[in-house]
């Protein structure tokens, strides 16, 4: 067992959490298990459905490709090393973003979560998460 646990505090999470908006454009697209292999070396992630496979994967290799997809999102890194098992983080942030009116995808890696945020909208949705830790930091 290794011992790489993560942060379960959620003030610590909270006022320590560095959100990182990445450039790259992605899209999220329901493929055949067969077809969808071809993505695994270049997919953000996946996911198995009933339906297919959802894989997260960039924008360009999604049109260059012929993919079908509704959406185009940015990712947010929190780049803190949240625990799988913290209480309330994941909460406390799509609540702050949902009464900004901001929809939030949220996949939770073994090191940070992740929130994709459509495209147009990520950088305003960074905006009110530091606004948001600052505001969280002062209040000590």
């Amino acid at each position: 067992m290794c011992d790489h646990s993560g942060e379960t505090d959620l003030n610590y999470l909270i006022k320590n959490m560095q959100p990182i908006l990445e450039d790259e454009e992605l899209v999220f697209c329901s493929l055949s298990p067969a077809r969808a292999k071809e993505y695994f070396v270049e997919c953000q992630g996946y996911y198995l459905e009933r339906e297919g496979i959802t894989v997260i994967i960039g924008k360009h290799l999604a049109d260059l490709n012929d993919l079908a997809y509704d959406l185009v999102f940015k990712r947010i890194t929190l780049n803190v090393h949240s625990s799988l098992a913290a209480v309330g983080f994941l909460a406390r942030i799509t609540e702050v973003l949902a009464a900004q009116g901001f929809s939030v995808n949220v996949v939770s890696a073994y090191y940070h979560d992740h929130l994709y945020i459509q495209s147009d909208l990520a950088q305003a949705a960074l905006d009110t998460l530091l606004l948001w830790r600052d505001k969280m930091s002062q209040e000590d």
